[in-house]
């Protein structure tokens, strides 16, 4: 599925949620949207995706990339957390992430600050919603497989946000890079549902 900048702007505009107009270049959108087609059920596929729009040169720029927002088959079943496998609420989270070494291995986006997550401990492959915690998980956006391109999310993502292809993170975090020398190491992360897209 395929979105435009303007449907992203307009939907998190229409939520009250706040949208980086880019006075200076790469103010950046990080905005995953999670496939509400697919209801609770654990498919242990990148079938989300990740967007960024941002400003430079004064002209708006939009990526689109497939990722999971949601934990793979494995981590359902073997989560480590005692209190079930975390998955990301949907809202805006300001200031959530930094550019920092995921599990001390690579850069990637590490969380912060505070964000809220559903916790799941039955293993039903289906996503429960009604238990929900606020802290920091180590909710990291980060890349699967180094080589090429993953097809299943397994254990790739216990809550993260995940990139399936790993020249689209690559892309990913040089932008990041970028805003990072002109906005400092400070990024918003915001999770909306394909049901909200205007």
């Amino acid at each position: 599925m395929a979105f435009t900048r303007e449907q992203i702007e307009a939907t998190m505009k229409a939520k009250g949620y706040a949208w980086f107009e880019g006075i200076k270049d790469f103010d950046l959108n990080i905005v995953g949207i999670r496939n509400s087609a697919t209801g609770t059920k654990v498919t242990n596929l990148f079938d989300d995706w990740m967007t960024l729009s941002y400003k430079e040169n004064g002209q708006w720029k939009f990526h689109q990339w497939n990722c999971t927002t949601d934990p793979g088959t494995k981590a359902v079943k073997e989560y480590h957390a005692s209190n079930g496998v975390a998955r990301v609420v949907p809202g805006q989270y300001r200031g959530s992430h930094m550019i920092g070494l995921h599990q001390g291995k690579y850069e990637a986006l590490k969380q912060q600050k505070p964000i809220k997550v559903f916790r799941d401990d039955n293993r039903d492959m289906n996503f429960d919603e009604n238990k929900i915690e606020e802290g920091i998980f180590g909710i990291n956006i980060h890349h699967s497989s180094a080589t090429g391109t993953s097809t299943y999310v397994e254990n790739w993502s216990e809550g993260c946000q995940v990139f399936a292809n790993i020249d689209d993170f690559n892309k990913f975090m040089t932008i990041c890079r970028k805003a990072k020398d002109i906005h400092g190491n400070s990024f918003t992360y915001t999770l909306i549902e394909s049901s909200n897209i205007v």
